[in-house]
């Protein structure tokens, strides 16, 4: 088929004025990055981590460029619990308070099953999923004594749909699914709301860096659209999300595919 070609990208319209958010991976080209910049454009402050440091320092001065003083960043690696504490510590000083977290920090690759090591499994679960763990628990810690926030995670449809090679990738992002409920349930009594995102098929370079362009192909077929999802199409749900527009919404993840079967 043709491809259904992308939209035209979306103004801001302050949905997200005076809040202050934190978003992990989010330098450079992909889903974090472009997070980031629609956050600004809707006026929130942003806090930026990442573990790479020239990466995350380049971006910021990107964004600083049109935003200003409303971007910062920190490095966090977040399998570290003292940087975690150290991002939200951070946050707090820099910003006066926490809004909104993107818990978009991830790690992949790919591995059949029989051939992949404890050191591949536990690596991408460590990142993605106690990552996730490790940020949501620093934020509710504070959020708790605000009364009222927002948390978005980064899940994957992988997190449902089966695909060779992919065991702790999958198995990492239906853990944050679960963990994405379960968080929800417990975060409700202190006014948090939480909720997830499952992306099908984001294209950014560096996922074109690790993925052959043979499997790219596959998975692009796949899609009702007849194409990979840009980043901010993907960001303008983070940002619906994280803002009033979804005040009954907790506990979800929402699919961002055009995926057929």
């Amino acid at each position: 088929m043709t491809p259904v070609e992308a939209p035209a990208y979306v103004p801001g319209h302050g949905l997200l004025r005076g809040r202050t958010a934190v978003v992990t991976a989010a330098a450079g080209a992909g889903i974090g990055g472009a997070t980031a910049r629609r956050l600004l454009e809707e006026g929130a402050r942003v806090l930026i981590s990442d573990p790479h440091t020239r990466r995350l320092k380049d971006h910021q001065a990107e964004l600083a460029a049109e935003f200003g003083d409303a971007v910062t960043s920190t490095a966090c690696d977040v399998t570290d619990e003292t940087q975690v504490r150290d991002l939200f510590d951070t946050a707090e000083r820099e910003h006066g308070r926490l809004d909104i977290v993107v818990n978009n920090a991830g790690l992949g690759g790919t591995a059949p099953l029989v051939d992949m090591t404890d050191e591949q499994w536990t690596r991408v679960l460590d990142v993605t999923l106690g990552g996730t763990f490790r940020c949501t628990r620093a934020a509710l810690r504070r959020m708790r004594e605000t009364d009222g926030g927002v948390i978005v995670n980064n899940a994957s449809v992988v997190g449902w749909r089966a695909q060779a090679g992919q065991v702790h990738y999958a198995a990492a992002k239906a853990g944050v699914m679960a963990l994405t409920r379960c968080a929800a349930v417990e975060a409700a009594a202190y006014g948090v709301r939480v909720n997830a995102v499952a992306p099908s098929l984001a294209l950014h370079p560096h996922l074109a860096r690790v993925t052959t362009p043979e499997l790219l192909e596959e998975l692009t077929a796949r899609e009702a659209f007849g194409r990979a999802a840009e980043p901010w199409e993907v960001a303008n749900v983070i940002v619906f999300l994280a803002s009033d527009y979804s005040s009954y919404m907790t506990g979800e993840t929402v699919s961002v595919s055009s995926r057929h079967p």
